[in-house]
């Protein structure tokens, strides 16, 4: 055989088999979609992935089925989904534990959050607010603020855990204002908010989706809001920064990720269809009933979100000595 033709042989066979990799990439998807959330069933981000997942499922023409990996800060179905192949069968919902705060909180991860990871696109954020039992001497944040200040070390406040954005917002809140608040960590959002309520524990931040309807019905004061601006679902409580409390902007926010190395034309149709599904109505009547603000936009712009509150974390989570290994 000539060199000619073993030439044309093996070009050949590279074009054969590279055709089927092809041909799957360009009919995306053809198979059902997994998408892992890495906390139990029945949560606020569980909620979240399915009610997206089922308007997602019409466009993509495809079945998306939920996998819950809770534990370790996310990390159990982080880790899964930066070892999966890139094929975009599998997605993951990515918030600020994986993306802003866990580079900070362990010494260290099976996987770089910057770099093992391709942002698909955000979902959505909620401010944060802080709250205070009914019954508690002060009445507005200014009261708040004098009172914390004039008794350091003896107000107590609760969080769903150590390391969650409640309890980092509070650190930054006490880094910005200068007071010293006890923390008191819960096993998760509904035992925090219960002791609040019931006025064994004084104070917390509280986010709108586990909170809203206890602010609304009166049985928290809700003292301030960390949003950049005024909730429509609580006009009357002031923002932090119009409260005098400098880069103190307090949220949650959710995205979509994949493994690294996906297709772009994979990346754009899940991120094209991700923010399709923001205009139904299911997802709308869900993101209105726990103040879920969508944010439709492009993979770069919900990357640059993610970098950007790590490093404005990083500072944060060190001066406040927290680790969670």
């Amino acid at each position: 055989m000539d060199r000619r033709t073993v030439l044309a042989t093996l070009a050949s066979c590279a074009t054969l088999g590279t055709a089927p990799f092809a041909r799957a990439q360009a009919s995306y998807p053809d198979q059902i979609v997994k998408w892992i959330v890495p906390y139990p069933a029945g949560g606020g981000t569980d909620v979240i992935a399915r009610t997206l997942g089922e308007a997602m499922r019409v466009t993509l023409g495809q079945q998306i089925v939920i996998d819950n990996r809770p534990g370790a800060a996310t990390n159990i179905g982080a880790d899964l989904v930066a070892k999966s192949k890139p094929d975009g069968y599998t997605i993951m919902s990515a918030d600020n534990a994986l993306l802003a705060f866990n580079e900070h909180l362990f010494s260290k991860l099976p996987f770089n959050p910057e770099k093992d990871f391709t942002y698909i696109g955000a979902i959505g954020k909620f401010p944060l607010a802080l709250v205070v039992h009914p019954d508690f001497p002060a009445k507005n944040f200014k009261e708040f603020l004098a009172y914390v200040k004039a008794n350091p070390g003896k107000v107590n406040y609760a969080s769903p855990g150590n390391g969650s954005p409640h309890h980092l917002a509070m650190e930054l809140f006490k880094n910005r204002t200068g007071t010293f608040i006890t923390h008191i960590p819960y096993r998760g959002a509904a035992p925090a908010m219960a002791d609040v309520m019931g006025g064994q524990v004084p104070c917390m931040f509280l986010d709108l989706a586990s909170g809203l309807s206890v602010m609304q019905a009166g049985k928290v004061r809700v003292l301030a809001i960390g949003s950049g601006t005024r909730s429509r679902l609580l006009p009357d409580v002031p923002t932090l920064a119009e409260a005098g409390v400098s880069d103190s902007e307090v949220f949650a926010f959710q995205g979509l990720v994949g493994p690294a190395g996906l297709p772009q034309n994979v990346v754009a149709k899940l991120n094209g269809d991700l923010n399709k599904s923001f205009g139904t109505p299911a997802v709308q009547k869900r993101f209105a009933d726990i103040g879920m603000e969508a944010m439709p936009g492009t993979p770069e712009q919900f990357r640059t979100l993610a970098r950007a509150e790590a490093m404005r974390w990083g500072p944060v989570i060190k001066a406040a000595g927290v680790k969670l290994d």
